[in-house]
């Protein structure tokens, strides 16, 4: 069976459709994904017979610390890897066609946001920076690239060169998108404070041990005053999938449509919640059309509705369960 192309994948624009290719591609990866294929058959799962999207199982995340995730017979182009504390084991997701991420990211960023050109993008991402592997400095990269403003750029600790370019992009009214770790967005406002209403100011989650953890209501309260705006933007994307989803405030995110959020159950990772409810947070990521598309991540949250959702915390490690199912 081959799988869907990019044109099928990238122009889904109803759930009718959306439901359609994921079976699709749920069928390719339960014979073509080995891991993928020994973890259904360690659940007695009759390909088959799935005929819904809520039907399908979801592979634990924890696999990609300890196998190739793969659906394709190909070599990688790009291995993009979690970050972690020291004698901490990361994730590696081996991409086998980074164009797949490419396309995913720059065509979210422009549903959520708009022409890229628009903006001068501004990233304070120094703990990613500061390694190797990291999809979100891929990300950032081509942004910055992409947006052909010369005022575009990264920045590490320069804290005070941060400060002056965004009191330029203040003065001459240019549309400026600050995209930063969450540890480092606070360290800067307590060095500088900026009123630029006007300014997005996008945290990607993370203390990555810097700083103690907050809660969201918290987190955003202190930014919103430092930055001077009223509402904080957030990323939500992990190494393990080749797409994201956006928040514009309140903490409330939106997928694009090739992406889509479940909440498990958390004492019955096989069974759904209704909306509104809280559990763990599943993912069918259609860009990864060469890995694992059907995820079950180690995030708590809700959806509503109207496809929107919530990211409430992690489970503690202990919580996760599963994993037991795939042997070797």
């Amino acid at each position: 069976m081959s799988q869907p192309g990019k044109k099928q994948v990238f122009s889904i624009a109803n759930s009718g459709q959306f439901n359609t290719i994921a079976l699709h591609v749920f069928r390719h990866q339960a014979k073509n994904c080995a891991v993928y294929r020994q973890f259904l058959n360690g659940l007695n799962v009759d390909i088959d017979s799935i005929t819904a999207i809520g039907q399908i199982p979801f592979l634990p995340i924890e696999f990609f610390k300890s196998h190739k995730v793969l659906s394709v017979d190909s070599n990688a182009e790009v291995t993009f890897t979690s970050s972690g504390t020291t004698g901490v084991i990361t994730s590696s997701h081996l991409v086998t066609d980074v164009s797949w991420y490419v396309d995913s990211f720059r065509k979210a960023f422009g549903l959520f946001y708009g022409n890229i050109q628009l903006y001068t993008v501004l990233a304070l991402l120094p703990s990613y920076l500061e390694r190797e592997g990291s999809s979100l400095i891929y990300m950032a990269d081509d942004l910055i690239k992409q947006s052909q403003n010369p005022d575009s750029g990264f920045y590490l600790y320069n804290h005070e060169d941060l400060y002056k370019q965004l009191v330029r992009q203040q003065n001459a009214k240019k549309p400026t998108l600050l995209i930063g770790v969450t540890f480092a967005l606070l360290d800067f406002i307590e060095q500088y404070s900026i009123n630029f209403p006007e300014l997005i100011v996008m945290e990607t989650g993370g203390m990555k041990g810097r700083r103690k953890e907050m809660i969201r209501e918290e987190l955003h309260h202190d930014l919103c005053k430092g930055f001077g705006v009223e509402t904080i933007h957030s990323e939500y994307g992990m190494t393990e999938l080749l797409s994201q989803a956006y928040s514009k405030g309140e903490g409330v995110f939106n997928c694009p449509p090739w992406m889509q959020i479940i909440i498990r159950d958390t004492n019955d990772p096989f069974t759904n919640l209704s909306y509104g409810k809280a559990g763990g947070i599943d993912i069918i990521d259609l860009a990864n059309i060469n890995s694992c598309s059907f995820l079950a991540t180690q995030d708590l949250g809700k959806v509503e509705a109207d496809g929107s959702f919530q990211i409430l915390g992690r489970f503690d490690h202990s919580d996760i369960r599963g994993c037991n199912l795939l042997i070797g």
